[in-house]
């Protein structure tokens, strides 16, 4: 079954994609809770309009987005956390920490665009992670993990 995404969904694709799912997927999950539509004939065109009209928005959006990376880049974080005498943290880092630090240094941005590249953060160290301004701009930080 193809359908047309009406946003983004992680690890399926972004708004307005055409992507082909299976069909109770679809039918019973993405289009009843209105993240997706059939991709029928009329609903392409409509998709192909929408696009068109959208696309100097795009351009706005994406070149903000660059701008914001090139802020970004280099930039470096310190959170910290409550440790053992070892090192261990006690719980783990996560992407609202992350987030609230780089609101703290100014970047408003929403934690669910940012990804901790390691599996997790358990003990005190340097790890990196990825955060997504726009569909085609990433950007990578870097932040330490100290001891409070």
């Amino acid at each position: 079954m193809e359908i047309i995404l009406k946003q983004d969904i992680k690890g399926l694709g972004i708004k307005d994609d055409v992507v082909k799912v299976k069909d109770g997927y679809g039918r019973n999950y993405l289009i009843p809770s209105k993240m997706a539509i059939l991709a029928t004939e009329s609903a392409r065109k409509v998709l192909a309009e929408n696009i068109k009209q959208a696309a100097h928005k795009q351009v706005k959006l994406k070149a903000a987005a660059e701008e914001i990376a090139a802020k970004m880049e280099g930039l470096e974080l310190t959170l910290g956390a409550k440790t053992s005498s070892t090192g261990k943290i006690f719980g783990s880092v996560n992407t609202i920490q992350l987030a609230e630090a780089l609101a703290q240094k100014g970047f408003e941005i929403d934690r669910k665009t940012i990804t901790i590249l390691d599996d997790s953060i358990k003990h005190v160290g340097t790890y990196k992670a990825s955060v997504r301004l726009h569909r085609e701009v990433k950007v990578e930080i870097s932040f330490n993990v100290v001891s409070e």
